[in-house]
Order: C-alpha cells, then sequence, then structure tokens
C-alpha cells in the first residue's frame, strides 16, 4: 500500500524541507533525550526491536511522526500507516486482516501507526482494541492531546505513553544549522548567512516546534534568490526582516476541550498558589482571550479559596463567590474587572492547605472503623440500659467553655490531622490550638497509663503500653509466655518499617525524573530497586548484587514485567561499582542521574574501599547527577555497655569498665587490620570530598526491638574470633568479661532488646 511510509530513505528534494529534513535514525532525533538517550527504556526497546504498543504525545512539529519513521526504518516487522483524520472502520479492518494474516501464515509481526490517533471516535478505537491485546498488531499512535482524556481508557491501559517535549532554544538551532550543512537535503550547497538576530528570531518564535521553524526558514532562504535554486556556491543573506516576514507572530496555542485546557488551567492555579499575581494574570488572561467559559474559572477558584488559602484568610472564599455573583450580573466585557479581582485576591492571599487534613482523618476511617467512645454516645435512647454518655463533660461549665476530654475513638487516641500554618488568620489561632491540644493529650496519656496499671504486670517482666489500644492493652513477653507469638508479629513489623523509612530517606534526598537512569549497588533485597523502577518507567533502573543466586530471585520478581520494562541487574562486587565503560557493557549507558546505595559496606569498610568507590562514582554520573548513601559506621552502632546500663541490673563499676573498653575499640588509630571496624562517618565523607563531590551529611537515629540470641552471645565473645571479643576480653580482664557475657544472656531470658544506632545519610553532588 502507499503511505508515507513506503518511500524508504529521503524524500525528493522538491518535497517540503520540513519533510526533507525528517530524521533517519535514532540519533538524528533532536531535543527528546529524555526518552531515546542512552540507556533510556524507549531507545532500548527500539534497537532491540522488541517494541510493545505505545502512544507518543506532546504538541505539534515535537517529532512524533519523525519518531515513528525511525522505527519504521528499524524494526523488522511489516509496518502500516493510518491517519485517524483520513480512516475509517474500513480501513482499520483491512489493516487488522493483512496483519492477522501475516502472523498466521509467515509468523511476522505488524506495527500498526496511527497518526492523531485522538481524531477516532470510540467506535473505531475499540474496533483496534481486541488486536492490540492478542498481539495481532503493535500500535503506536500519535496525538497531540493527553491520551489520558482523549483516548479510550482501554487502549491507553495497554500501551506505554511516551511524552514528547517541545524543542529548546538550543535544540532549534540544532536542526537549523544541520539543515544549513546538508548538502542532500537542506542548504548545504549554498552559502547562507544570516544578518544578526535573524537566525535568533527565527528559534525564539518558531515556539518549541520544528516544523515551523523548517516551514519559515525554507520561505527565508528560497525567496532571497532571483530564482530557486541558485548555482552552487552562491551566497544568500537573510536579513531580519526576511526573518521576521517568514515566520509571523504565533496563534494562541489553546484548545477548550483538548490538552492545552487542562495545561493552562493548571498553569493558572499554580500561579495563584504560588502568590505570583503576574503569572496568574497572564494564564487568566490566555483563558480569557481564547473563549474560556468563566464559569469555569470562577469553579476553580472557589475550589482554590478553600484548598489552597483556607483557613490562612477565610474571606477569600467569600470575595470570590461575590465576585462569581458579580460576573453572572454584569457579564463581558465588564465582568474582567470581577474575574481580575477573584484572581488577584488569591494571589495575593496567605497560602494554607490545612482543609487536607480532611483526606487524613479519611484515610484514619478507611482503616479503623473505630466505635464511638461511651461518654460521647447519645444518652437519650440508651442510657439508663448501657450508660451511655456518661462521663462526658460539659464544656459551657467551664472556664473559656472549653475542658480537656477525649472525642476521638479509642484506637485514635493521640492522633491528630490538622497543624495550623502560621500565615494569617491561623498564625492567630495556631498556640491556642496547640496549646488545648498538649493539655488534652495530656489527660488522654494519663488515662491511658491509669488503664494499664489497672491491667497489671507479672512481677520482673518488662511491659509496653500499644498506644491506640481499645482497653490499654499491655504485652509481657518470657520465654514460656503465650503472647510470645505476638512479639514476634511486632518485631516483623518493626524491621518492615524500618526499612521502608531507610527506603524514604534515601529516595527523598533526590528528585527523580520519570526518564532519569538510576544504578543500585548492593542491591541484593530489592528495596531500592522496585521503588525506583515505579518512578522511572521511561528511563532505567540497574542494580547490582553480589551472588547470581541473588539476580535470579530479583528476576523471578520481575518475570511478570515485559522485557523492556524490566530491571537491568548484574553481578558484580559488594562495595564496589563498576566502571564506566564496564557500565556500559553491562547496562547499555556508562552513566547515571542517580546512584542510590543503602548499608553497601555491612562487611565492613576502610578509607582504600571508600576511596575506590567515591572516584568510580565520580565517573559514573551524568552531569548534575547525585549519589545518595545510608550507611551505619561502626563507630555509631549499638554498644553493648548502653545495654547494660539502661536495660539491666549491671554492676556500675562493671558497665563503666566496658564503655571504656568499647569506646578505645571503635576509636583506636586507624591500623589495617582493623580498619574496618573502627573508621567513622569523617572517613568516608573526607573520601567523597577527595573525589569531588560536596557532601551533605545527615545523621539518622535509628532503633528497633532485637530479639538476641546465645548464637549471638557465642559470636561476640569469642576471644579468638571475634575481634570485639579480643580487644574487650584483653581491656577488662576475663573476669569481667564473662561477667558482662552472663549478665547479657539472663537479659535476652526477659525478650527483646531495644537496639539502637546512629546511621549516616550522605548527599553528594
Amino acid at each position: 500500500m502507499s503511505d508515507l511510509f513506503t518511500v524508504q530513505g529521503a524524500l525528493p528534494p522538491e518535497g517540503p524541507l520540513a519533510d526533507r529534513m525528517r530524521p533517519k535514525t535514532l540519533d538524528d532525533i533532536i531535543g527528546q533525550d529524555h526518552i531515546l538517550g542512552p540507556g533510556r527504556l524507549l531507545r532500548r526497546a527500539i534497537q532491540a526491536d522488541r517494541l510493545s504498543s505505545v502512544i507518543f504525545y506532546g504538541p505539534p512539529g515535537t517529532g512524533k511522526t519523525s519518531l515513528a519513521r525511525v522505527i519504521a526504518n528499524t524494526t523488522r516487522s511489516t509496518f502500516e500507516s493510518l491517519n485517524a483524520v483520513l480512516t475509517g472502520i474500513k480501513d482499520i479492518r483491512e489493516a487488522i486482516d493483512r496483519s492477522d494474516e501475516r502472523r498466521r501464515l509467515y509468523g511476522k509481526r505488524t506495527i500498526l501507526f496511527v497518526d492523531e490517533v485522538h481524531r477516532w471516535n470510540k467506535a473505531q478505537q475499540d474496533a483496534l482494541l481486541p488486536w492490540v491485546e492478542n498481539g495481532t498488531v503493535i500500535l503506536i499512535g500519535a496525538t497531540t492531546e493527553n491520551p489520558f482524556f482523549e483516548v479510550n481508557r482501554a487502549l491507553v491501559s495497554r500501551s506505554r505513553i511516551f511524552q514528547l517535549k517541545s524543542l529548546t532554544p538550543e535544540a532549534l538551532r540544532r536542526a537549523a544549522e544541520r539543515t544549513l550543512g546538508d548538502t542532500e537535503r537542506g542548504y548545504g550547497k549554498w552559502q547562507v548567512s544570516f544578518e544578526e538576530g535573524a537566525l535568533e528570531h527565527l528559534v525564539e518564535v518558531a515556539g518549541g516546534e520544528a516544523r515551523s521553524l523548517l516551514n519559515a526558514l525554507e520561505l527565508a532562504v528560497e525567496t532571497g534568490p532571483p530564482a530557486w535554486p541558485p548555482p552552487a556556491g552562491t551566497e544568500i543573506r537573510v536579513s531580519l526582516e526576511a526573518a521576521e516576514e517568514s515566520i509571523q507572530r504565533r496563534a494562541v496555542l489553546y484548545d477548550r476541550d483538548g490538552d492545552y485546557h487542562f495545561d493552562t488551567i493548571s498553569a493558572f492555579i499554580k500561579s495563584v498558589r504560588g502568590s505570583d499575581p503576574d503569572a496568574a494574570l497572564y494564564w487568566l488572561a490566555k483563558m480569557v482571550r481564547a473563549g474560556e467559559d468563566p464559569s469555569f474559572i470562577f469553579r476553580r477558584m472557589i475550589i482554590l479559596a478553600s484548598e489552597d488559602v483556607g483557613l490562612a484568610d477565610p474571606s477569600a472564599l467569600r470575595v470570590v463567590i461575590s465576585c462569581a455573583q458579580a460576573f453572572d450580573r454584569i457579564g463581558f466585557p465588564e465582568g474582567n474587572f470581577p474575574l481580575a479581582h477573584a484572581c488577584l485576591y488569591l494571589a495575593t492571599a496567605p497560602k494554607s492547605n490545612t482543609t487536607m487534613a480532611f483526606f487524613d482523618a479519611l484515610g484514619a476511617v478507611e482503616k479503623e472503623d473505630a466505635e464511638v467512645p461511651n461518654h460521647l454516645r447519645d444518652p437519650s435512647r440508651d442510657h439508663e440500659s448501657f450508660g451511655h454518655g456518661d462521663g462526658y463533660i460539659y464544656p459551657h461549665a467551664y472556664r473559656d467553655h472549653w475542658a480537656a476530654q477525649q472525642y476521638l475513638p479509642t484506637p485514635l487516641r493521640g492522633k491528630t490531622f490538622y497543624l495550623p500554618s502560621t500565615v494569617g488568620y491561623e498564625g492567630r489561632i495556631r498556640e491556642e490550638v496547640l496549646r488545648k491540644r498538649e493539655i488534652q493529650a495530656a489527660v488522654i496519656m494519663g488515662d491511658a497509663h491509669r488503664d494499664a496499671a489497672a491491667h497489671g504486670v507479672a512481677a520482673g517482666q518488662p511491659s509496653t503500653t500499644v498506644g491506640g489500644s481499645a482497653d490499654g492493652e499491655i504485652l509481657s513477653w518470657s520465654a514460656s509466655s503465650k503472647g510470645r507469638e505476638g512479639w514476634f508479629k511486632r518485631l516483623e513489623s518493626g524491621r518492615s518499617t524500618l526499612l521502608l523509612a531507610d527506603r524514604d530517606a534515601i529516595l527523598g534526598k533526590c528528585s527523580i525524573k520519570r526518564h532519569d537512569r538510576i544504578l543500585i549497588p548492593a542491591a541484593n533485597d530489592g528495596l531500592l530497586l522496585w521503588e525506583s523502577l515505579r518512578r522511572t518507567p521511561e528511563g532505567l533502573a540497574a542494580a547490582l548484587v553480589d551472588t547470581e543466586t541473588a539476580k535470579e530471585a530479583l528476576l523471578r520478581y520481575a518475570a511478570t514485567l515485559d522485557e523492556p520494562e524490566q530491571p537491568a541487574i548484574a553481578v558484580y562486587p559488594s562495595g564496589k561499582l563498576p566502571s564506566p565503560e564496564e557500565a556500559g557493557a553491562l547496562f547499555s549507558t556508562p552513566t547515571f542521574e542517580h546512584i542510590l546505595v543503602r548499608e553497601p559496606w555491612r562487611r565492613g569498610g576502610g578509607s582504600g574501599l571508600f576511596h575506590a568507590f567515591a572516584g568510580t562514582a565520580r565517573l559514573l554520573l551524568a552531569p548534575g547527577g547525585d549519589i545518595v548513601v545510608l550507611q551505619s559506621p561502626p563507630r555509631l552502632g549499638e554498644r553493648i555497655s548502653r545495654i547494660l546500663r539502661e536495660d539491666c541490673e549491671a554492676s556500675t563499676a562493671m558497665t563503666a569498665k566496658l564503655a571504656v573498653a568499647e569506646e578505645a575499640f571503635f576509636t583506636a588509630p586507624v591500623n589495617p587490620a582493623t580498619e574496618r571496624w573502627t573508621w567513622d562517618g569523617e572517613t568516608l565523607e573526607t573520601c567523597f570530598n577527595d573525589a569531588g563531590f560536596k557532601i551533605q551529611r545527615t545523621i539518622v537515629e535509628q532503633q528497633e526491638a532485637r530479639l538476641l540470641t546465645e548464637r549471638d552471645l557465642s559470636s561476640w565473645f569469642d576471644k579468638e574470633k571475634s575481634n570485639w571479643g579480643g580487644f574487650i576480653a584483653a581491656a577488662m580482664g576475663d573476669a569481667d568479661f564473662f561477667k558482662v557475657r552472663d549478665t547479657l544472656r539472663e537479659r535476652l531470658k526477659q525478650g527483646p532488646v531495644l537496639w539502637k544506632w546512629k546511621s549516616l545519610l550522605l548527599l553528594g553532588v
């Protein structure tokens, strides 16, 4: 069939310049490195000819059709093209029949490119859906509209969305320079030059569209000579006046029913929320000039008055509603004044989003559908039988018409949803709200303590009050306790909480974009890998593990993902990084935007290892990239002396002696034989500074309940095999050394120990 993709190679010389200069290869495509740069998901899929159904979405002139053309030139699959403006159900069925025949008879795939896919109605899109789903065709759709609004939801769910961005001025200039230097398709045969400011004008007014730039360039160059084409080598001078005539003022880019409608109102709301009255007026003017419905604009401002201004200025809602009512009375053109009035009031008002606390409360309801406390229940029906309402304190009977009492359900005692901001009206009420809350919390927690005392605890057994339990539940533990299983469940829960906190702390240190490339060393547990994969759907999440077993385990977990979407996993020694050349071989890219690592030196570290790691990390990071490391230095770890001092009935003298010995062990002068146990945060930070990083260091306080075992004691207190044990025994003497062990053994019989330590969170840029 004859279509846009039938002719492979250069277009005829007489074709429009924008068509002649279409890219032929991936490297020819300009300005879309966020999805097509080295190592990016889309590039890998195209190069491997493993493309799944995709939709390219972006403004006009950003290269959607050109990218489809490049795929047509590189794929081994049959490539078919339809234009949604010109085709219907009949054309779809014919294309599907041909594709089905190829698959059945020859086992060959078909890629179907649909330009302007949003132009098809629901029935037309539905006709394509089953064939995309069963793999008869691989869809490539192109659209200028947001596919989540304009394309069949079922079709979107079966496709990966890639957003192409408007070209930057630098990218447009490269496109112009490539055209001026191309002797086959562009103007390289002639000596084209520009008056100062002429080319810059074309680039600026093109507004991020390569097609607009090339059309203007064609008009400016080809209307200069008396006749076109002139002899090769002819000098062609483009004046600023000619450039201005070649590209006229842009029309306002706005579609009331399309994506720009949503983008513009989004820009307006964000400008008002950001207290920028100039930007807010600009976006308001753009919407009014494009014919946006004023009632829609007022509706969004009314929402914003509560959502973003809220109680910082309770009058904002009243002002905006008054302006909306005024507009309804007078209409345009005078209605522009109340529109601007409301806009400026909101943009200059103090901001608070504390009304969002409602959604926190809603989440709590979904998790905990708790009963109404007895003293808050309606006494008019069941007071006599059940005592409903007993204990309620009537606030008006007290000074200031307030008295502290519990209003939340018992499982949510102490829970807070609303925190007043410090601006506007909320700033004035903040101190009073917090003061009452503090008093109320003191009363409620005092009640909880009394509930606990009333339950009683077995003598000699530690106890903990579980906050939020319905009856002040007390948990006690002993070797034979029936509650032992409950303790183990809570230990497991604590470990999960700790891991998630580590993950969030690391990821919270850097700003990850959808197309970023992330390298995760020491990724055996997958903790950082899966969240990184979710955050970079158009980029790369690459993991280093230290065994084939760990790699296989992670790959099994990822088996449900399509091949191009799976993480890249390679085996590499723990605590080390590959060179850029090795990374290129392992992951198809030598550089990354982020390196994220948790506890890479669990088996001990040292300055030599740190210097090598930091130096290689510097080489692996792309310009502007960063590295985040969470590591627990031995010097900041838990001390047995602290456990004995705070948690055991141990001799004060013995505990003090142990504390001195432990301090000496962890602060001993650097020795190659013991450095892996004695390095601290300064050692690590110095190594990264030497590699050229600017380091931001944070200390993270951590703790968890640990159920220590006899095996732990045997390992620690082995004078021959344990570095710590040998050092401490020599410092204390055998008698005190083994007395420490025996004291700790008695403590372990009572249950888990609260293990405390500190970690370093380093951000390097």
